[in-house]
């Protein structure tokens, strides 16, 4: 069973509150979908929305004809005549997707025509679209609705544009009212009905039912399905790729084109781009769900991936991690030491188990980054020790001017100096540590994220946790500081960044960098 993905994060999944994106932006997510992902069609936009809208349309039809993928780029419009049809074919459109009444309520309405009248006025489009070589989708607004109030109504359209030019035509849960019992009938009856046509299923995640919605719609017959990238949309959203992409494969044992391998680099630039955080528990793409936190997890993993399913984040370009704290065991701190290379003896990983524990009680995050330095504190060993110090820096904001830092680190016992100037207090110290460290021949991270957190209540004096995301040699790691003002955090979380990576380095210069008994091994 092929089910065919048709992607519209560029359209609805825009209409998210606040989500607006530029034309370059729309054209780089045009690329990643069709490109790197390979789903089968993209939504784009809707039609005499704006300028910006038709500019960004134009310049995805254009690099889509240029790759043969011109049939795969679609734009919404609407039953106006021939004003969608001209604005979407003179932005380089091919294909419409023609915004129908798919309930008697909406018709009556809205609109304020007959069931005849409206069906009239599709065929109308019809022949304009056939005549300028056009592709056409209808979508049936409100069809969720129409099919509890009003089925006849539905019936009698479909009936009415069944033998029309019609590639597909789309069945919205427009807001998100379904659940699957009620998705299955509904998609089974009509799938019956009309086999020889071809139906998606366009969910919305109102009650938190989208993707199961997508799972009945599948079992009952669709042959296409809807998502945006990490759920973005209207309201509580859509169908999020990711995980419409596990299901299918897993559960219905349906193919889909999509490479599930860049679903995750996906999801990251379109946050980038959106501006909306993916919660950090969201299936596939969250931050922490690929994480185990029970040291009892950690340890049935060791013995035969006693806790694995078959979402294995590698399939999404992803590893998965053995979270640090109070639940920790000592598989756990195995599991983590295997990042290092490192091999403890039973007493030592002891020791080290109780201070996570101890931190974690304490409220106190820890990550695997911060592993070597409690080795460090708890073995005694020097090989962890901060080999480098942010010793004094200056920074300056003044109102017209670029700010200005003045930064002195010392590195291995040696004091170096520089001055720069940024596009903040932040990036000019950065830019001054990486004058250092290049003149010096020294590799710096690339910073990939900055999440500030600070407590509610608005307090001024409260502390601030800034935590930064940096990519080093094809690996991420995060580093945080604390402090009442937020650019120190960001210079403490900085340090202790320098640190690790002088840790790395060591590390991969030497094999053993701690106590290692020979019999443990």
């Amino acid at each position: 069973m092929r089910i065919e993905i048709m992607d519209t994060t560029l359209r609805d999944g825009e209409q998210t509150q606040g989500v607006s994106y530029s034309p370059l932006e729309k054209l780089h997510i045009a690329k990643l979908l069709l490109k790197d992902l390979k789903v089968d069609r993209i939504e784009v936009a809707s039609a005499r929305v704006s300028s910006g809208e038709f500019e960004a349309i134009r310049q995805i039809t254009s690099w889509a004809r240029h790759n043969n993928m011109h049939g795969k780029v679609e734009v919404l419009g609407f039953v106006d005549g021939d004003i969608s049809l001209n604005w979407i074919k003179d932005a380089g459109g091919r294909v419409i997707n023609l915004l129908c009444k798919g309930s008697l309520r909406h018709l009556e309405k809205q609109l304020r025509k007959t069931p005849e009248r409206h069906a009239s006025d599709i065929k109308e489009i019809l022949r304009k679209a056939e005549s300028a070589d056009m592709e056409v989708n209808i979508y049936l607004e409100d069809w969720s609705n129409g099919m509890i109030n009003s089925e006849d109504y539905i019936l009698y359209m479909l009936d009415s544009l069944r033998d029309e030019s019609i590639t597909r035509f789309m069945l919205p849960d427009t807001l998100g009212i379904l659940n699957p019992d009620q998705t299955f009938n509904f998609c089974k009856k009509i799938v019956d009905r009309y086999p020889s046509l071809h139906f998606d299923f366009h969910p919305h995640n109102d009650y938190d039912l989208a993707v199961a919605n997508v799972f009945s719609a599948v079992k009952a017959g669709v042959r296409g399905i809807h998502t945006t990238i990490n759920g973005l949309g209207e309201r509580a959203g859509n169908a999020p790729l990711s995980s419409v992409i596990g299901v299918l494969r897993d559960q219905l044992n349906a193919e889909t084109g999509v490479n599930e391998f860049e679903i995750t680099r996906a999801s990251r630039i379109v946050e980038t781009f959106s501006g909306i955080r993916i919660p950090v528990n969201k299936p596939v793409i969250g931050e922490n769900v690929f994480t185990q936190t029970s040291g009892v997890h950690a340890d049935g993993d060791s013995k035969d991936n006693l806790y694995y399913n078959n979402l294995l984040p590698e399939r999404f370009g992803r590893k998965r991690k053995y979270a640090l704290g109070k639940q920790s065991g000592k598989a756990t701190i195995r599991k983590n030491l295997e990042e290092f290379g490192l091999s403890l003896n039973p007493e030592s990983i002891e020791k080290i188990t109780q201070r996570v524990i101890e931190l974690g009680d304490k409220k106190e995050s820890v990550t695997t980054e911060d592993l070597p330095f409690i080795i460090s504190d708890v073995l005694g060993s020097d090989t962890s020790d901060y080999k480098i110090f942010i010793k004094n820096y200056s920074l300056s904001l003044s109102y017209g001017l670029k700010p200005f830092a003045s930064v002195q680190i010392e590195i291995d016992g040696r004091l170096y100096q520089e001055t720069s100037s940024g596009d903040g207090q932040y990036d000019a110290f950065m830019k001054a540590v990486r004058v250092i460290y290049d003149r010096l021949g020294k590799e710096l991270p690339l910073l990939t994220d900055y999440e500030v957190s600070i407590p509610p209540g608005g307090k001024t004096d409260a502390l601030v946790e800034t935590v930064i995301t940096w990519s080093f040699n094809g690996k991420e790691f995060k580093s945080k500081g604390l402090d009442a003002d937020q650019t120190e955090s960001a210079i403490k979380a900085t340090e202790k960044m320098l640190n690790i990576v002088e840790n790395k380095e060591m590390m991969a210069g030497k094999k053993n960098l701690v106590d290692i008994n020979d019999d443990n091994n």
